[in-house]
């Protein structure tokens, strides 16, 4: 069914709802009734029906003082019954613990949405020196080693379809300054098969990461762990990396991938 053809069975109310909530997620901030009906763009009086109705739900919360709209408490119960839905957390969560047990580093599963790489699952360590990652915490893919694993998935097409512009959003130090230097390090991290960067959170503290094949082949999600890099000699770090590989092995299959050709976005791709 052709994109035209399927907004023909669109529920308005239900689809300007929706809008809504997409537009209060990507910000990641509160927001007035007026800034949400331009953002939207929508008229004042649908807006403030829609507005109501998704409060009454439970959906969206009005700050009793400043009368700011945010997400409410059903979008994450609704949230976290679908993370616990997905196989690789169902599957994927006693490997990360005994992976965590095995090496003593916290241990994540994230996938990507677009261009966030968002927590899936997560085993805390006892090391309080490294900051914990929590279930839901949506990062930009471009900046993380995790999301740069995510994305040697992606053919060069599909790639610049995610990125249609040359120029990367929140540019930050040490994140690459542009489409094609990301492009060259994600292939560098799909021919080594494995990433090993600096963290997001915190200073010192690297990741070791390493895919998640499903049963068609392809990278559904990654398995990571926090290491305080400067702490641990070369050799322990070695195997350190052997072990995360071990436990990506090991959910790759559960997945049902049994290795053979795995789906890897290639230089030439179309």
């Amino acid at each position: 069914m052709s994109d035209k053809d399927a907004r023909k069975y669109l529920i308005p109310g239900l689809e300007r709802g929706l809008t809504i909530l997409m537009e209060l997620s990507r910000n990641h901030r509160e927001m007035s009734f007026a800034e949400i009906a331009k953002r939207v763009d929508i008229p004042k009086a649908t807006a403030y029906r829609a507005i109501q109705t998704l409060e009454y739900m439970g959906f969206l919360r009005r700050h009793p003082t400043t009368g700011l709209y945010s997400l409410g408490v059903n979008v994450l119960r609704l949230g976290f019954e679908y993370v616990a839905s997905l196989d690789v957390v169902q599957v994927g969560q006693p490997v990360i613990e005994s992976l965590r047990d095995a090496t003593g580093c916290s241990s994540h599963i994230a996938i990507r949405d677009g261009q966030d790489v968002i927590y899936v699952a997560r085993v805390s360590a006892a090391n309080a020196t490294i900051r914990r990652v929590s279930v839901g915490t949506r990062l930009p893919v471009h900046r993380t080693s995790l999301g740069r694993m995510l994305l040697t998935g992606l053919s060069r097409a599909e790639f610049e379809a995610l990125y249609p512009d040359d120029e990367l959003p929140d540019g930050q130090p040490g994140a690459p300054a542009s489409r094609e230097a990301l492009w060259d390090l994600v292939q560098e991290d799909r021919r080594r098969g494995y990433v090993i960067g600096e963290s997001f959170f915190q200073f010192g503290i690297s990741s070791i990461v390493y895919p998640l094949y499903n049963n068609d082949g392809e990278i559904e999600a990654v398995v990571s762990i926090m290491v305080p890099m400067h702490e641990i000699p070369a050799e322990e770090r070695e195997r350190l990396r052997g072990q995360v590989e071990e436990a990506a092995a090991t959910i790759s299959g559960l997945l049902g991938y049994h290795g053979g050709a795995a789906r890897r976005g290639r230089q030439g791709d179309a």
